[in-house]
C-alpha cells in the first residue's frame, strides 16, 4: 500500500480551557485539537519528531534551529480508472544527427 505524508509544526501555543488547569493540561488540550483536526481530514498520526534547520543568522553567519513537527500519513488515493490504463514506455531515442544525413 503506498501512502501520501503531511508534515505540520507541532503546536506552540496554548489555548485557554476551563477544564485545562495547567500549562501541561493547556498543551495537551491543543496537541489533542491539532490530531483531531488532522484525523478529520483523513490523516493517521505517525510520530513527532525534532529535526534540525539551518538558518542565516545576521549578515553572514548561518546558525541551526530544531523544529518540532508532526507527521500524518493517509492511504496514496489513486483512481482505479488510472491503474488499469497501460503505462507509457520509455520514448525512443533521438537519432544522431550525424547518421541521418544521406
Amino acid at each position: 500500500m503506498r501512502f501520501e505524508y503531511s508534515v505540520i509544526p507541532a503546536p506552540t501555543k496554548t489555548e485557554k480551557a476551563r477544564e485545562a488547569k495547567t500549562p501541561t493540561d493547556r498543551y495537551a488540550l491543543s496537541l489533542t485539537a491539532e490530531l483531531n483536526r488532522m484525523s478529520a481530514e483523513g490523516w493517521e498520526y505517525v510520530r513527532a519528531d525534532v529535526l534540525p534547520s539551518e538558518e542565516r543568522s545576521g549578515l553572514t553567519g548561518r546558525t541551526t534551529v530544531y523544529h518540532n513537527v508532526l507527521v500524518f500519513r493517509r492511504p496514496h488515493s489513486v483512481d482505479p480508472e488510472l491503474r488499469r490504463l497501460p503505462q507509457p514506455e520509455a520514448a525512443p531515442a533521438a537519432p544522431d544527427a550525424m547518421t541521418d544525413r544521406p
